[in-house]
C-alpha cells in the first residue's frame, strides 16, 4: 500500500467552525441538535440482572449497528467488570423502531483458551483462561442481502496485557437469519501465531453453505472492510491495505468517488481507489478537537455529511458536526450532554458517552432518514441516539405542543429526550385516553429529561401544564435556558409537596401541589430587566428575579433530578482500585410527572 504526496492542506477533512466545547459542563455549552432522542437500551446491573443483560455484567462497550430486514441490530462486547479481564462475550439486541429493544442474547460466546497456551513475547501460561472479545467491525451485509455479524477473539494473559496486539486467536463470523436465529460460528481469519488445530470453531472454507463462503470471500476482497481490522490483525497481514497503528476506521464516499477515512484521534486521509491506497499518512483533521475516543463519519439522507465524536480531551460531550461537501465541517451541536455516575469500578473504564458508531455504508438505511448511532456510557450502559435530518439547532416557530392533538409518533418531533431504562421519557396514553409526555424516575443514580428548543426571545411567555402523580417523593425541575443550556430561571415541583423557584442560593415557595391534580403554570420572562412573573392556575401572579443573567432564551427543559457537575476536568482518571458506588442496586419509589402541553410566544 502506498501513500502518495498530495497537498493535504487543501484536500482533507477540516473543522472550519468557531464553536468549541467547554469541558466544565457535560453538555459542553453546545447548542442542541434539535430532536435528538437518546435512549438507554441496556442499563448494567449486577444486582438486578433480570432488568439488564441477564448476566449482571458491568463492562459493556463497543456497540456496532446495522439496519436489515426492517430491523435495527446492535451488538456489543461484555465482560463481568473490566476491560481486558475475561471472560468475555458479545451480545446482540434488535429493535423494530429503535426505541423498544429486545433483551440481549449471546451471539459470540465465551471462548476458553487451551490450558498450557503461551502467548508469543508474553510471560505466563494459560490456565483456566478465557479469550477477550474486541471488535472494530460489527456487521456485513452480503451482495446476496444476507446479514452477518463479526467479532474478534483476542488473548490477554493478565489485565495489563494487550489482546489487540495481533497475537490473539482470530476473527469469527456468524449469520443472523430473518427469523432471528443464528447460523454456525466460523473463523474467517486467524492470527498467524495461533495454532489452528486448537480452534473451537471451524474455518469458513469448511462450511457447506455456499452463500456464507461467498460472503467471506467478498469481505476478504474489500479494502474498506479490511481496514477496520487493522488493530486486531497481524501487524503484517497482507490483506490490510494500510498496515499502520491507526485504529477504529470509519469512512464515507464523496460524490466524485473518493473515500474519506477517519480514525481514532480524528485522524484522516483520502483514498481515490476505494481504500487500496491513501493520498497521505493519516493526519489530525485540522480544527477537529478529539482525544482518544472514536470518531464516526457518514453521508446523511439529505446528501450532506456528519461526524460524531467527543470534541474535547475527555469523553464528553457527544457532539455532531455537519458539512455540505464532506470535507469542510462548519458547526458543532450537542447529541448527548449527560455523564451519569459510573456505578461500577473496573479496569480501563472511562467516563462519558463514547465510542460512537453508526450504520456503515451497505449495512442498511433506516426509512426515517435519521442518523442512528450507538455508544456506551462509562463503558457500562449501552445507548442509541436518533438525530433528525437535516441537522439543525434552530426552531423558527413558537411552540404549540398539546400532546394529545399531535399526530401519533410525532409528538416529540422537536423535543430532545434523555430516556432511560429506569427513568423513562415517553409519550403515554392515560386512562382518560389522552396522550401526555410522561417523565418517570425510579433510578437512584440518574433522571429522565426532556428539552424543547424555542425561537430566541428576550421577552416571552411560556404556559405549560403538569400533573404529578405524587407529592411526597421525587421532583421535577423546569428550567429556562439560553442556547448553550445555561439556565436563568428554575421552577421545581419538590419532594415536600411545594412548588418552588430558585432565587440565588435559596428557593422560595410559590404554593403547594397535590398528587394527581393538574397545574397550569404561566411564566412571563424579560431578559432585559432580569425579571419574570409566575402564575399557578388561578392564583395571584408573583414577580421574581433571574438567578443568573442572560440575553434571552432558546430552550425549556424538564428534568426529574438535580443537574450533575461531576465528573469534571479535575476528576481522577480510572484507577485499579476504583470501588463500586454505594447501593449500586438501589431502586427508589417511582416518581411520575405528566406534561399535557407547552405553549410559548414572544412578547
Amino acid at each position: 500500500m502506498t501513500c502518495t504526496a498530495v497537498n493535504a492542506q487543501n484536500d482533507t477533512v477540516r473543522y472550519v467552525g468557531k464553536t468549541l466545547s467547554n469541558i466544565d459542563y457535560h453538555h459542553g455549552q453546545l447548542s442542541l441538535a434539535v430532536g435528538v432522542h437518546a435512549t438507554q437500551i441496556m442499563r448494567a446491573s449486577r444486582e438486578h440482572p433480570e432488568k439488564a443483560d441477564g448476566f449482571g455484567w458491568t463492562y459493556n462497550h463497543q456497540p456496532m449497528m446495522a439496519y436489515w430486514n426492517n430491523t435495527f441490530y446492535l451488538h456489543y462486547l461484555s465482560d463481568p467488570s473490566g476491560e481486558h479481564i475475561p471472560p468475555s462475550q458479545t451480545l446482540l439486541m434488535t429493535s423494530k423502531d429503535g426505541v423498544t429493544w429486545t433483551k440481549p442474547e449471546v451471539i459470540f460466546p465465551i471462548y476458553r483458551i487451551p490450558d498450557g497456551w503461551k502467548k508469543e513475547g508474553v510471560e505466563g501460561v494459560a490456565k483456566n483462561l478465557d479469550a477477550i472479545m474486541h471488535q472494530r467491525m460489527g456487521f456485513y451485509t452480503s451482495k446476496d442481502k444476507r446479514l452477518f455479524a463479526l467479532a474478534y477473539y483476542g488473548i490477554a494473559m493478565d489485565e495489563k496485557d494487550d489482546p489487540n496486539d495481533g497475537k490473539g486467536i482470530g476473527r469469527v463470523i456468524r449469520e443472523i437469519k430473518k427469523d432471528g436465529s443464528f447460523g454456525e460460528i466460523y473463523f474467517i481469519r486467524y492470527n498467524k501465531t495461533w495454532d489452528k488445530s486448537k480452534s473451537k470453531f471451524p474455518f469458513y472454507t469448511k462450511s457447506k453453505d455456499k452463500g456464507l463462503k461467498k460472503a467471506c470471500e467478498e469481505i476478504l476482497s474489500e479494502p474498506l472492510v479490511l481496514q477496520q481490522w487493522v488493530e486486531e490483525a497481524d501487524r503484517d497481514d497482507e490483506l490490510i491495505p494500510l498496515q499502520k497503528p491507526y485504529k477504529a476506521f470509519s469512512y464515507y464516499h464523496l460524490p466524485n468517488g473518493n473515500v474519506v477515512g477517519l480514525w481514532k484521534h480524528a485522524l484522516t486521509s483520502i483514498s481515490r481507489d476505494g481504500g487500496k491506497s491513501w493520498d497521505y499518512m493519516p493526519l489530525r483533521a485540522p480544527g477537529f478537537v478529539n482525544s482518544n475516543a472514536k470518531i464516526w463519519g457518514q453521508k446523511a439522507s439529505d446528501n450532506r455529511y456528519a461526524t460524531l465524536y467527543n470534541p474535547s480531551e475527555y469523553r464528553w460531550p457527544l457532539a455532531i458536526s455537519t458539512s455540505d461537501d464532506g470535507l469542510n465541517y462548519k458547526d458543532l451541536l450537542l447529541v448527548h450532554g449527560e455523564v451519569s455516575p459510573m456505578r461500577y469500578g473496573g479496569n480501563y473504564k472511562s467516563a462519558g458517552p463514547q465510542y460512537v458508531r453508526g450504520i456503515t455504508e451497505k449495512n442498511g438505511t433506516p426509512p426515517d432518514g435519521k442518523i442512528w448511532v450507538g455508544y456506551s456510557m462509562n463503558k457500562e450502559d449501552i445507548w442509541v441516539a436518533s438525530i433528525p435530518v437535516p441537522v439543525t439547532s434552530i426552531v423558527t416557530e413558537n411552540v404549540n405542543d398539546v400532546f394529545n392533538t399531535l399526530p401519533d409518533g410525532e409528538e416529540l418531533k422537536f423535543w430532545n429526550t434523555y430516556d432511560l431504562s429506569w427513568a423513562s421519557t415517553k409519550i403515554e396514553k392515560k386512562d382518560d385516553g389522552k396522550k401526555w409526555l410522561t417523565l418517570r424516575d425510579q433510578d437512584y443514580f440518574d433522571y429522565s429529561r426532556a428539552e424543547r428548543v424555542i425561537p430566541f426571545a428576550s421577552k416571552m411567555e411560556a404556559v405549560f401544564t403538569v400533573k404529578p402523580e405524587q407529592n411526597n417523593h421525587g421532583l421535577l425541575q423546569v428550567e429556562f435556558q439560553n442556547k448553550q443550556g445555561m439556565p436563568s430561571v428554575r421552577l421545581t415541583f419538590d419532594s415536600d409537596g411545594q412548588i418552588k423557584v430558585k432565587t440565588g442560593a435559596r428557593s422560595n415557595g410559590v404554593g403547594k401541589y397535590e398528587a394527581n391534580k393538574t397545574y397550569k403554570i404561566t411564566v412571563k420572562l424579560d431578559a432585559k430587566n432580569r425579571s419574570y412573573t409566575i402564575k399557578v392556575n388561578d392564583e395571584k401572579e408573583s414577580t421574581k428575579i433571574f438567578y443568573a443573567p442572560t440575553d434571552g432564551f432558546e430552550r425549556i427543559m424538564f428534568r426529574t433530578g438535580e443537574q450533575r457537575f461531576t465528573p469534571n476536568a479535575d476528576t481522577a482518571p480510572d484507577t485499579d482500585d476504583y470501588d463500586d458506588l454505594p447501593q449500586t442496586g438501589k431502586l427508589i419509589p417511582e416518581a411520575v410527572f405528566n406534561i399535557e402541553s407547552l405553549v410559548t410566544k414572544k412578547l
